[in-house]
């Protein structure tokens, strides 16, 4: 017989969720599901702000593979040579962002903020990078 130990189902409120281990500036992580609220292993589950006008500094998560949503606003990630490539995001839009990818994420609305919900496999891995060369280029606010 192969004994097992179950995890117990777990909410985690509201009211109750912290800030991330992880932080990037202009990108506020709050932890949804994490080793730090729950049981799990290999997971994180979150909310992600990033308020008008504010764009992050440049980073990329390690090893983690993310995967994001857009559930309130509209977004961009610049990513690539110079950070010149720019892809937007609307509400309901899901993005997928492969492991050790430098990236600047930025909030493309002028009147509301942005929030996504975002998971990460294997943990919450936040690697911020300094010195980076990052064009100057035109993006899309509205």
């Amino acid at each position: 017989m192969i004994e097992t130990q179950l995890k117990t189902l777990k909410v985690n409120r509201a009211a109750d969720l912290e800030r991330a281990p992880g932080q990037t500036l202009n990108a506020l992580r709050i932890s949804g599901v994490s080793k730090e609220n729950s049981e799990v292993e290999g997971l994180w589950f979150g909310r992600v702000v990033t308020k008008v006008g504010e764009v992050s500094d440049p980073h990329h998560h390690g090893e983690a593979e993310t995967g994001g949503y857009v559930l309130k606003g509209r977004g961009f990630i610049r990513y690539g040579e110079r950070y010149e490539t720019v892809v937007y995001m609307e509400e309901g839009d899901f993005v997928y962002v492969p492991p050790f990818v430098p990236h600047i994420e930025g909030n493309a609305s002028a009147t509301e903020d942005l929030i996504w919900l975002t998971t990460r496999n294997p943990d919450n891995i936040v690697v911020n990078l300094a010195d980076q060369d990052v064009a100057d280029i035109d993006l899309d606010i509205r």
